[in-house]
């Protein structure tokens, strides 16, 4: 009945923000690299972080440094979303708060390296879930596989965070689906969505391998992982500067050359990530192994698809 009522509660507070988002314009206009044509509201995202704040208050305030973390993340990427802000800025801003995240998992106590490499991979991490945010459903279709996952783990295999956290997320990112898991999002996640989406779901997955101390549950990520690597080594083959807009993700390349439906492609990389872990914790003691074997399969994959298909991306420009 609890999380009926937040349902509920989460739902009506996403109307409430459409209607704010409504009256000051905060709207996502279609462009030549947009893979829509109508112009949508955006920043229906921040569900998520209410999601995580209604849980912070009635925990009592647990994980409080990381709740001021994903409070910076929150306000700078809501910013950018209103107004473009400069590169630096919102660097300065992820930095603090990627801090804040290791204080909270008390890595400060580890070497000085570690601390070095998980900053590293945290910022590609961000980086990635938020490119990856370009057609409809994706990014909750993708996080809703994430999140269930990683809720199964938290009660069968390792508890290494409260479960309410994981259920409470859960039902922000149902409620965000109704409105932007359809052939007409209502509303796009914009970078307050997928940014702080992607800040989360580090947190738990970092929860998961300081606990367990097996840094393979980075595979819960490896579809995105491997989109995001690859598409910035073609790039960088093409001669391009990474740091601009684009459209030649594997993703983008079905959505827009290949005509696929949004569902259809969100729902792909869905079933694949759901499948990827299934097949994970049934050869959990292989799990190493098994990492390297998916990352070399999908690069695969990747490379025939676009072989195959990134010539209609030239062909239409």
């Amino acid at each position: 009945m609890y999380y009926l009522i937040l349902i509920v509660l989460l739902f009506l507070a996403e109307l409430f923000y459409f209607r704010v988002a409504d009256k000051y314009n905060i709207i996502d206009r279609p462009n030549e690299r947009s893979s829509h044509s109508r112009i949508t509201l955006r920043g229906g995202g921040i569900i998520f972080y209410i999601g995580f704040l209604t849980f912070f208050l009635v925990s009592h305030f647990a994980y409080p440094w990381f709740m001021l973390a994903l409070t910076l993340v929150t306000f700078i990427s809501f910013t950018d979303d209103i107004r473009s802000i400069s590169q630096s800025l919102r660097l300065g801003f992820h930095f603090s708060a990627m801090a804040l995240m290791f204080y909270q998992w008390g890595l400060f106590t580890f070497p000085w390296w570690t601390v070095i490499v998980s900053l590293i991979v945290c910022t590609g991490i961000i980086n990635a879930y938020n490119f990856m945010d370009g057609i409809n459903g994706i990014t909750g279709g993708y996080s809703l596989v994430v999140l269930v996952a990683l809720g199964y783990i938290n009660v069968e295999i390792v508890c290494f965070v409260e479960q309410s956290l994981i259920l409470t997320l859960l039902c922000s990112v149902l409620v965000f689906n109704f409105f932007n898991f359809r052939k007409c999002a209502k509303c796009f996640a914009g970078d307050v969505g997928s940014v702080s989406m992607a800040f989360i779901i580090l947190f738990l997955i970092g929860q998961l391998i300081l606990t367990t101390g097996n840094f393979s549950w980075i595979i819960l990520l490896v579809v995105y992982g491997v989109d995001s690597v690859l598409t910035i080594i073609h790039r960088l083959m093409l001669h391009e500067n990474i740091g601009l807009p684009h459209r030649k993700h594997l993703y983008q390349i079905m959505a827009n050359e290949l005509k696929i439906p949004h569902i259809i492609v969100s729902l792909i990389y869905m079933l694949i990530q759901a499948l990827v872990i299934v097949l994970y914790l049934l050869f959990l003691d292989f799990g190493y192994y098994y990492l390297v074997g998916i990352v070399i399969i999908l690069s695969f994959a990747y490379i025939l698809f676009m072989k195959q298909f990134f010539h209609l991306h030239h062909r239409m420009r």
